[in-house]
């Protein structure tokens, strides 16, 4: 592929070039050919400060790699926005970030591809703003000694065709903003015992909740689902409750009238879809820069809710899935409730704001003017 792009940017001369973690190559190649190269980071500036600078091996001595307790705390100089103890991890979040640091077949570690493309490209690119962020932003930009443009939080287009008939006649039949709706992203599959906690938990809640699952390509979805049910719960929940398993039109329904809570994975894209359609926030996050998103969002801009989880597995149990999911759609009086619904309705009407959408816009391109 290397030569093929360096002919393409021989004959195009573009001022700048776009790029990810997987084309760690690009940045040593563009800048032979004069072209200044702009890392795309698709994580939280949280995401990256916490994780993939250089001050973070540092820690490790003699060590390859970062240990367990190296990762349960952040790197020296880690800038502690709101918290008097600053963001810290679970063990069990700090043993999946491992991975990161982990080399496959020989080959580069996740660390190496995104430290190569930090260190060489002319700029960082990241979909946040200072708003959010401003610590970890500018951090990050001392770590690398370089400019880090900001974009804004993506906001997606209103979807396409309308919500199937039989998720518009469901949904239609509770009142305003009084649905649950949980899902974990295309890429997660529950344990047996997850899901059982999972749903035996918003069935506490009495509150009526959608759920739905991914299970492998492998296997037959329904069949899975069946079986990993609790007996008798989808009979027990009929007409509240309902478990899917496999593909929905996500955006339509959390955009529904009746949806008012979203539990989810805490993927970036996820929590942002979640304020915009005006849904509490409540976070069960799964693997690696989850766990930072879902910091940011119950941390630092207190706009919802993490589901409590044992430290040492991640366990989480029924009553937790209750309590966290009724802090923000029952106990809306109380604290730690009222205030999270308030900055929920803040950050969706920064969000939504049109104006300061198209100023991200107009401050990145007159960046970039400046750069070129």
């Amino acid at each position: 592929m290397q030569p093929q792009i360096k002919t393409l940017l021989s004959q195009l001369k573009p001022h700048f070039v776009f790029f990810d973690f997987a084309q760690d190559w690009l940045p040593q190649l563009s800048s032979e050919l004069g072209i200044k190269t702009i890392f795309f980071s698709v994580f939280t500036a949280l995401s990256t400060a916490y994780v993939t600078v250089p001050v973070r091996l540092r820690l490790t001595g003699d060590k390859n790699t970062p240990t367990i307790e190296d990762m349960k705390i952040p790197p020296p100089g880690f800038p502690h926005a709101t918290s008097k103890t600053g963001t810290s991890l679970q063990t069990f979040q700090a043993r999946d970030l491992l991975y990161v640091f982990k080399s496959f077949h020989g080959g580069s570690s996740v660390d190496d591809r995104v430290l190569t493309c930090l260190k060489g490209c002319s700029a960082i690119l990241a979909k946040t703003c200072k708003d959010m962020e401003a610590p970890y932003i500018d951090f990050v930009k001392t770590q690398f000694d370089k400019p880090v443009l900001l974009c804004g939080p993506v906001i997606l287009e209103s979807p396409s065709g309308v919500l199937e008939d039989r998720w518009a006649t469901w949904l239609g039949q509770f009142p305003s903003k009084s649905v649950i709706f949980c899902s974990f992203g295309s890429e997660t599959f529950l344990k047996d015992d997850q899901i059982k906690e999972l749903v035996l938990g918003l069935e506490l809640t009495d509150l009526p909740f959608c759920v739905v699952l991914k299970f492998p390509a492998n296997v037959d979805s329904h069949v899975e689902l069946i079986r990993a049910l609790p007996e008798g719960f989808l009979e027990r929940v009929k007409g509240k409750g309902m478990v899917h398993a496999g593909w929905v039109q996500q955006q339509h329904i959390l955009a529904h009238n009746s949806v008012g809570c979203y539990l989810c994975h805490a993927g970036f894209s996820s929590v942002i879809e979640a304020l915009v359609n005006d849904c509490q926030l409540v976070m069960l996050s799964q693997k690696g820069d989850q766990f930072l998103n879902s910091k940011l969002m119950s941390e630092d801009l207190k706009a919802g809710v993490e589901v409590n989880r044992r430290d040492e597995d991640g366990h989480f149990g029924k009553e937790d899935i209750c309590m966290a999911t009724k802090t923000v759609m029952v106990e809306v009086e109380k604290e730690p409730g009222k205030t999270i619904r308030a900055n929920q309705k803040k950050w969706r009407e920064f969000l939504l704001n049109k104006e300061i959408q198209n100023k991200f816009v107009t401050d990145l391109v007159g960046d970039m003017k400046a750069m070129a």
